[in-house]
């Protein structure tokens, strides 16, 4: 998680066959089973939950759970899709609109929603086709837009999100980046909170 760029391999997905966990690249095989960075099967049937026992009471209430849960497979899709693809990710949500928020942990609490891969890969028009769903925009996706007054007013209210990581350990100045011209007046905004130096953003199209 220290490298700028190890963070997230997302920016080379283009095809959204390679995702970002806790700094490794996760690879799905055309049988789209895992594998790590040596092409070694991470689990045969996925990701393992972590294990986990309750030290404490559980909670009162209890979950009725009547209506089934939305596929994880599909769910995983969605998010890699919204990285790089509005075909799919509009095939997708059509498909089943419950998508439109969900979230996948690559690992470790690294959670990221559809919304969150397109902000970071600057890919507006799937921002933007997201949001006309009604996805939840966040601080993340406003930096990339370059919704200036939206994020001058957030970090008024809590002046350390300033250092606030999205998906993969992204920063707000790295969203503002990617967010090209547009988002030029948010990016000197944060540089003048937090004057941080900025690198090359290698996957971002290079301007003729």
């Amino acid at each position: 998680m220290r490298s700028y760029f190890n963070r997230r391999v997302f920016g080379l997905v283009a095809s959204g066959s390679c995702v970002t966990a806790l700094g490794g690249c996760v690879a799905f095989g055309q049988d789209g089973v895992a594998k790590g960075k040596e092409s070694k099967p991470i689990a045969a049937g996925g990701p393992i939950e972590a294990a986990f026992e309750r030290d404490y009471d559980a909670p009162s209430f209890k979950p009725g759970w009547k209506k089934e849960q939305i596929n994880r497979t599909m769910a995983q899709d969605f998010v890699i899709y919204a990285h790089s693809s509005l075909e799919m990710t509009t095939k997708l949500l059509d498909r089943e609109p419950g998508l439109l928020n969900a979230a996948i942990d690559w690992g470790g609490g690294d959670w990221e929603t559809a919304l969150g891969g397109a902000s970071h890969m600057g890919k507006k028009d799937i921002v933007q086709f997201l949001i006309g769903r009604g996805a939840r925009v966040d601080l993340f996706c406003a930096t990339m837009l370059g919704k200036t007054e939206i994020v001058k007013a957030l970090l008024s209210m809590q002046p350390s999100l300033i250092d606030a990581k999205g998906p993969h350990g992204f920063s707000l100045h790295f969203h503002a980046q990617v967010g090209g011209d547009e988002a030029k007046e948010t990016l000197d905004y944060l540089q003048s909170v937090k004057e941080i130096e900025l690198k090359p953003v290698p996957f971002l199209k290079k301007k003729s």
